[in-house]
């Protein structure tokens, strides 16, 4: 659970994960909005169905806009309420609830996995420069281009 943030920074392959998590969860909460304008127009008693569209929308629209500032350190605060304003949509269209639990499932297992990989990226990295800097240090590298002059 080290990997769970609500502030701050991720690396590449988190943000990019997390990213796509919010896109897809952008499309479901508008497929949810049309849901509740469609039960609104029904029930009498209900409020604007056109209010349940444009909240609906506007939250897909949040969505968007939390994915494209996970860069930022405050994306990834902006992300987590999103996760809770879709939970809440379920009050409006009870299955919403399902969706909720399946992004809010996938966006934490996106962090945890996210940062793990991220970790192992930077170690591969680093290895990899400390090979190439004793490679090049020992003059020794029988390449191609020590072959030209053959």
């Amino acid at each position: 659970m080290r990997g769970i943030i609500f502030y701050g920074t991720t690396g590449k392959f988190t943000w990019r994960m997390l990213a796509t998590v919010l896109g897809g969860e952008a499309l479901c909460i508008a497929l949810g909005a049309l849901v509740a304008r469609g039960l609104a127009a029904t029930d009498a008693t209900a409020a604007s169905p056109t209010a349940y569209l444009v909240v609906g929308i506007g939250l897909a629209a949040l969505a968007v806009v939390a994915a494209g500032t996970l860069r930022r350190p405050w994306g990834i605060t902006l992300g987590w309420a999103v996760q809770a304003l879709t939970l809440l949509s379920a009050l409006v269209v009870p299955l919403m609830l399902v969706v909720g639990i399946f992004f809010l499932t996938m966006w934490v297992t996106c962090l945890i996995q996210g940062a793990r990989i991220d970790a192992e990226v930077l170690e591969r990295e680093a290895a990899a420069a400390e090979a190439s800097g004793s490679a090049e240090g020992s003059g020794s590298v029988d390449g191609p281009a020590d072959r030209v002059g053959e």
